[in-house]
């Protein structure tokens, strides 16, 4: 149906932490914009996690869903199974996909924030800025050259500014899901075993809204200047305002 957003999510298969190494997120990045290109779809919020994506998108033909995904797993399966010297099913057959009508505010910006969220719930973050994630472009107002601010984002305030004030309240007013303490456990076992061998700098920190210090990542920009400048555009946008400095 037009009008309408969805809440898709993708998993790697066998829930494997497949995009543990950060080219494959930047990759991702520019497979995406390419998608948007092919298929003109508006993406309100994504996340790339190590083991799953969450993108909430609206396509002018809802009957695209599937075939935008198809292209954007079938595209970033080849290129990471050539990239990591892998064979086999690189994402999981079956995505999960959620429509709800775009005026409908509540589930919108609730979904946002789930969305958001995923790297502060998964213990990847103190706060809500993240790499891969556009709530950098929520809150700060700045274009990353992907994604665009959702309807419901709008009607939050008067002005550009109080929106964004808006919700950066409402993310902090963000509870996790609980879940079952052995699936979680299990899950962040693993994640910071991952975590714990990727690359790392030593920095600051700020309270609150910045990476825990183990987890800040160095930029590695895939060397192909398309797939770099992708990445640096969302990345810029999107990351702590205290670790732009430089670029």
């Amino acid at each position: 149906m037009t009008g309408y957003s969805y809440h898709i999510t993708t998993r790697c298969n066998n829930r494997d932490f497949q995009l543990t190494r950060r080219e494959t997120r930047e990759i991702l990045l520019h497979i995406i914009k390419q998608a948007q290109e092919k298929y003109q779809f508006k993406l309100y919020a994504l996340c790339i996690m190590l083991n799953h994506v969450h993108y909430l998108m609206e396509a002018e033909n809802p009957d695209d869903i599937p075939k935008i995904m198809h292209w954007i797993n079938w595209y970033s399966a080849m290129s990471f199974n050539a990239l990591l010297n892998r064979k086999g099913h690189f994402w999981e057959q079956r995505y999960t996909c959620h429509g709800f009508p775009n005026s409908d505010k509540e589930r919108a910006l609730n979904t946002i924030r789930y969305i958001h969220a995923n790297p502060k719930a998964a213990g990847m973050r103190e706060g809500f800025f993240y790499d891969f994630s556009n709530y950098g472009s929520y809150e700060q107002l700045t274009t990353d050259g992907i994604t665009q601010w959702h309807p419901a984002f709008f009607e939050l305030g008067t002005s550009l500014e109080e929106c964004a004030d808006k919700y950066k309240g409402f993310c902090r007013r963000y509870t996790p899901r609980k879940k079952s303490a052995k699936k979680n456990d299990w899950g962040k076992k693993i994640l910071r075993g991952i975590l714990s061998r990727l690359p790392k700098t030593k920095t600051k920190a700020s309270p609150g809204q910045i990476p825990l210090p183990f987890l800040i990542e160095k930029i590695v920009l895939i060397e192909i200047p398309e797939i770099a400048q992708t990445a640096i555009n969302f990345i810029k946008a999107n990351r702590f305002p205290y670790y732009s400095v430089g670029w």
